[in-house]
């Protein structure tokens, strides 16, 4: 059995972006999107348990109650997002490599609009799409460049806190749910009282979140979140709808007024078969869009996304085709990735 960061430091020479320890099966390496078995052991219940002491600690004890934990820290010097949990009776994690260093934003590779997104002075900006798409390594980013061009005061609500900003320009407080606030909504209401430019929600995920986010745009301040959504139009939708239906309208109001931008993003295998691309949908709230905001039609975003290409926008179907005609990706895997399939393979025959 590997020692833990013995561990670690195989997965990432092995470009994993996770390691799963689970007893029964061999211990498990997402690489590229795809999870690989080590050439060991299968995994015995005490093994797991003997996992679970070394990565949880003291804070193992936790589990008794709640049934999993979340928390962060540094094996053999790498930044590592870890959840231990229990499961049929043993314990199992699920360990998350970060990048030792925050990325600068021009080396993600994502769409030109993006760059602007520092820049705004208030407002609210989504990053959204599924688990392991990149979200957080874009937000990380985004407040580091920040962090680095303004004398701004930026806090932080993270569960648990993954990149670490080393402080410039900016004063950075990173706040972690279950250690330094209750909730995210609760450090998000005191948060208004502590002279803040700019939030970092880690995710909108209930009513009251969302609720002091939006009223945190609306009195002047620039607010970053992500959404567990694939499209701009459903992260629209998803919001709206955590409310009652007598207060929709009100909050599509709010949202109509503070929203900025939505970065829809996901992570794809490319055409050489190794690494992965960002395909990234990008929404630029213009008054088009306030209008189908406002008035509750927002299948029709799409189309008023191909319209507004001039401003930043792209869909998230043309990003795909665009990963396609420069052989970057596939056809295969973008129509696998694509929201209109059918649209894709016209596009690409052509």
């Amino acid at each position: 059995m590997y020692e833990p960061e013995e561990l670690i430091r195989l997965a990432r020479d092995r470009r994993a972006s996770d390691v799963h320890l689970v007893c029964g099966v061999p211990i498990r390496l997402r690489v590229d999107g795809s999870l690989r078995s080590l050439d060991t052991e299968i995994l015995t219940p005490a093994d797991t348990a003997q996992y679970a002491e070394a990565l949880a600690g003291q804070a193992l004890e936790r589990i008794a109650c709640i049934g999993e934990l979340d928390l962060a820290r540094t094996l053999a010097g790498i930044r590592c997002r870890i959840n231990v949990f229990r499961q049929q009776g043993a314990f199992s994690a699920a360990v998350r490599l970060l990048n030792d260093e925050i990325p600068a934003l021009e080396s993600l590779g994502l769409p030109p609009a993006v760059a602007a997104f520092p820049e705004y002075p208030r407002g609210i900006v989504l990053v959204t799409g599924e688990t392991g798409s990149g979200k957080s390594t874009t937000l990380a980013s985004l407040l580091d460049r920040i962090n680095h061009t303004k004398p701004e005061h930026i806090i932080t609500f993270e569960d648990p806190i993954e990149y670490v900003y080393t402080q410039d320009l900016c004063a950075v407080n990173q706040r972690e749910v279950g250690r330094d606030t209750a909730s995210f909504a609760s450090g998000l209401r005191a948060a208004l009282r502590e002279d803040p430019d700019v939030l970092l929600v880690g995710e909108l995920r209930d009513l009251e979140t969302i609720e002091t986010a939006l009223t945190a745009a609306e009195t002047g301040h620039l607010v970053f979140g992500t959404v567990h959504t694939n499209s701009a139009a459903d992260t629209i939708d998803r919001l709206v709808d955590v409310f009652p239906e007598a207060r929709q309208q009100q909050i599509r109001l709010q949202l109509s007024m503070t929203l900025r931008a939505v970065l829809s993003q996901q992570l794809l295998l490319r055409r050489e078969g190794e690494g992965r691309v960002a395909a990234c949908e990008v929404m630029i709230v213009n008054p088009a869009i306030r209008n189908l905001i406002r008035e509750g039609k927002t299948p029709q975003i799409v189309n008023t996304l191909l319209t507004s290409a001039q401003e930043g926008s792209v869909s998230m179907d043309n990003s795909l085709l665009r990963l396609v005609q420069s052989r970057t990706i596939s056809p295969e895997t973008a129509i696998a990735a694509a929201h209109d399939p059918q649209y894709l393979r016209r596009s690409i025959q052509y």
